[in-house]
């Protein structure tokens, strides 16, 4: 017998271990890549009508392929906010032509916008003060705007949150031309007769002011004959879809409520590409 035969056999073993590793970390470190790779290319534009001037961010997919929806993203009461812009970074990821208003544009310190106020405070009464027919008009020049892109594929929808969500419910009894609007707890109008384009709810369960609104939405919307699909995540606060990814979250529900309905969003959104039905 070789003396030298189990010496090679353990320095075959070691090599296949080593080999496994290294395929192993190989495999872990393009992962990461991938997950860090940048998959939407923001880029800031000036949108203009009579005579106002609104930056807005446009959030674009890297890997444009095709011709896609255009998501008006209608930010909190906080404001075109980090959190505000990493969500329309989300649905850029996904596929989807974002753009995003600055609502507070021209109304901040010597003319500026949102970023140009000194507190968090001053940014939610200035927001809570704006004009609702220039919220409006500003809402009418992003449509604008996103209906004039070369990759837009002929169907526009709108995404609010809180704030956002009761200004793009508005929005619908006034813009026809929607594919669909996407309500995140935010309240209805009192005149729904108007609306043209589905609206999907999206309310929390542990929000007492907004969901108490919600059936006699459901009642008016029924009674003009038109389509809204309101769910409710149980045991979510208010503005889950912020509160759910903070590391200082303590209630679970929000992160869950969060998942469901982000995920929600992508099939409602994936299905307008290709159909101007309601669906639920």
């Amino acid at each position: 017998m070789d003396i030298a035969l189990p010496e090679i056999r353990r320095k075959r073993k070691r090599w296949r271990i080593g080999w496994a590793a290294a395929v192993v970390i190989v495999g872990a470190i393009a992962l990461l890549v991938w997950r860090l790779e940048l998959r939407h290319h923001r880029k800031y534009v000036t949108l203009t009508h009579s005579g106002r001037a609104v930056q807005a961010l446009v959030d674009f997919p890297v890997r444009l392929q095709r011709p896609q929806v255009v998501v008006v993203l209608v930010h909190e009461v906080f404001g075109l906010s980090d959190w505000a812009k990493g969500m329309a970074d989300e649905l850029a990821d996904r596929g989807f032509i974002v753009i995003a208003p600055d609502l507070l544009s021209g109304y901040g310190p010597k003319g500026g916008g949102y970023s140009d106020f000194a507190s968090e405070g001053d940014i939610t009464n200035a927001v809570s003060s704006l004009d609702p027919a220039g919220v409006t008009a500003d809402l009418d020049a992003a449509v604008d705007y996103g209906k004039q892109l070369p990759a837009f594929d002929g169907k526009v929808a709108v995404v609010g949150f809180s704030w956002g969500g009761w200004k793009s419910f508005a929005f619908a009894t006034h813009r026809k031309d929607l594919t669909g609007v996407f309500v995140f707890y935010g309240t209805g109008p009192t005149d729904v007769t108007t609306i043209s384009a589905p609206v999907y709810g999206f309310y929390a369960g542990n929000d007492g002011e907004v969901d108490i609104t919600v059936p006699a939405t459901t009642d008016a919307m029924k009674a003009a004959g038109k389509a809204y699909d309101p769910v409710t995540y149980e045991g979510a606060d208010h503005g889950f879809m912020r509160l759910g990814e903070e590391s200082s979250n303590s209630n679970p529900a929000n992160k869950s409520a969060r998942d469901q309905a982000l995920d929600r969003l992508m099939k409602l959104l994936k299905s307008v590409r290709g159909a101007n039905g309601f669906v639920q």
